[in-house]
């Protein structure tokens, strides 16, 4: 018996945009049944092909067949109608509308060539909900009010109400804790044994690990591998192939010995930053910490135990229910960021795109927007000296490319964080806080922040850190407090911790006396 065709075959696709050859003549084959892992570092070309496969994108060259045939994708509905079914890293939902309304947006079910709303659209999506595993979910919420992880299962509701055949899931669990990537596991399980392939991208390579049955690794545009099985090709094979070399130590080496001061040893460093019997009702409570100049520390715990919040309240973007924070001896005033920064702390939100950068303005606008002052001139703005200062800092961190009048929404990841980092250079900043440094960074680009952030300490910077990547952690900071349910259980030099440790004690750990 003949073996069944591939579910799709895209050869020798090329596109083009303005000044960039971004894909150069790449092949991807997708069986059906099928997790296809789609690798590579930013820019290596993974999104202009996942536009091509989802009909926004038309290739200049090259051939796509699907079931068997030679097809178009003239649009993301020929896509559609096809069973092709991209769900993006940033959900397209309408939060003003129901989840009803989002699944059956813009093909509305129908009866006698009448479209039918109300009780048939939300029995519909009930339906697809409970095939999903989430049930719970009700038809009629407006989305807006739904978790990031509920907002997810509401995209891939409305993939399945086209009797979609591949979906595209790209970064997929970039925003989940653990409990919720291993629900999404379980649904793609499900949906690859009834016949729906999944072409999976994510910058986790142990998660291609779990879900993975074969890879493809992009380069510069091109499929420098196709079809490799996911389990069982060599880490240190991938990331070679990926980045064009053997990455063999990820995290720069730590000192000797971390810098932070212990009671009644006399001539080490005093803390710049203070904070004592911090908490915030609901989130998390009596957060005692001394940061000192030059050393890492780093929050551990699920997502729910209070890292984020911590940062954030610190910071001043949350107004504490007591403590207090200090730099040095001064006190800072609660929930009043203005006061923070004018102490000398900076934030790397988590959320990047939407919470740090100005996405249409230029590089040289966002690393300067927190020193303005400094360029002003009796009303008038000294535009040169902002673009001075502004390459000055960048070129410190490496950013590419070397040019800060470019919009800092082409830059890949890994660069948009240098930007926000050489911001707070810039402004002088004398503690960094840092949420999930290197979310939507590939790994060659990890590499390049970890080995800045590493050197930014060894020069005198404090660093506050959180991630969800236990193995981040431990590979960048000195020191680690894990956090469970809002409390630290156990202080410790990362040295002294494995990720088996820290995992039992976010699990089972009780608060450290």
């Amino acid at each position: 018996m003949a073996p069944e065709p591939p579910l799709l075959t895209m050869s020798g696709i090329t596109k083009s945009f303005p000044g960039v050859r971004a894909l150069d003549g790449v092949d991807l084959q997708v069986l059906a049944g099928e997790v296809h892992c789609l690798l590579g570092q930013n820019g290596a070309g993974k999104s202009t092909l996942i536009k091509v496969l989802a009909g926004a994108h038309q290739p200049d060259d090259g051939e796509i067949t699907w079931r068997g045939e030679r097809t178009t994708l003239r649009s993301p509905i020929a896509a559609m109608r096809l069973g092709i079914a991209t769900i993006y890293q940033e959900l397209d939902l309408v939060e003003g509308l129901s989840v009803a309304e989002n699944v059956y947006l813009g093909h509305e079910p129908t009866s006698a060539g009448f479209v039918v709303r109300g009780r048939v659209a939300r029995d519909s999506t009930a339906a697809l909900l409970k095939r999903l595993g989430h049930g719970e979910i009700d038809p009629g919420r407006l989305v807006g009010e739904l978790s990031a992880a509920q907002q997810q299962i509401v995209s891939m509701a409305r993939a399945l109400s086209h009797e979609v055949r591949l979906i595209v899931m790209d970064e997929p669990s970039a925003a989940l804790d653990p409990d919720e990537v291993d629900n999404l596991f379980r649904i793609v399980t499900a949906l690859t044994a009834d016949g729906v392939a999944v072409v999976y991208i994510s910058h986790r390579l142990e998660e291609i690990r779990r879900i993975g049955d074969r890879v493809t690794v992009l380069k510069d545009g091109r499929a420098v591998a196709g079809g490799l099985p996911a389990k069982s090709t060599p880490t240190k094979d991938v990331v070679a192939m990926m980045t064009g070399r053997n990455v063999e130590y990820v995290f720069p080496e730590r000192a000797d010995e971390s810098p932070h001061r212990q009671d009644g040893q006399p001539g080490l460093p005093e803390p710049v930053l203070t904070v004592r019997g911090l908490s915030r009702h609901g989130e998390f409570a009596s957060l005692d910490l001394d940061l000192c100049p030059g050393e890492i520390v780093g929050l551990a715990g699920l997502v729910g135990s209070g890292r984020s919040e911590i940062l954030e309240t610190i910071y001043g973007a949350r107004k504490p229910s007591s403590g207090q924070v200090a730099v040095e001896e001064r006190v800072l005033r609660p929930g009043s960021v203005r006061s923070a920064v004018r102490a000398g702390l900076g934030l790397a939100p988590e959320e990047r795109k939407a919470q740090a950068l100005l996405m249409l303005e230029s590089v040289t606008r966002n690393v300067s927007v927190s020193s303005m002052s400094r360029f002003s001139r009796g009303g008038w703005l000294d535009r040169g000296g902002e673009r001075e200062a502004a390459h000055t800092a960048t070129r410190e961190l490496s950013l590419r490319p070397d040019d800060p009048s470019v919009p800092v929404r082409t830059l890949s990841g890994g660069n948009q964080q240098k930007a926000v980092l050489a911001r707070w250079l810039l402004r002088g900043c004398r503690v960094l806080l840092l949420d999930e440094p290197t979310r939507g960074v590939d790994v060659g680009a990890r590499a390049e922040l970890y080995a800045v952030i590493r050197r930014l300490a060894d020069e005198g910077l404090a660093v506050l850190m959180v991630s969800s990547e236990v193995p981040e952690v431990l590979g960048l900071a000195d020191r680690v407090l894990v956090l469970r349910e809002g409390r630290v259980v156990h202080t410790a030099p990362a040295r002294d911790l494995d990720e088996h440790r820290v995992l039992d004690l976010v699990l089972e750990g009780s608060p450290a006396a």
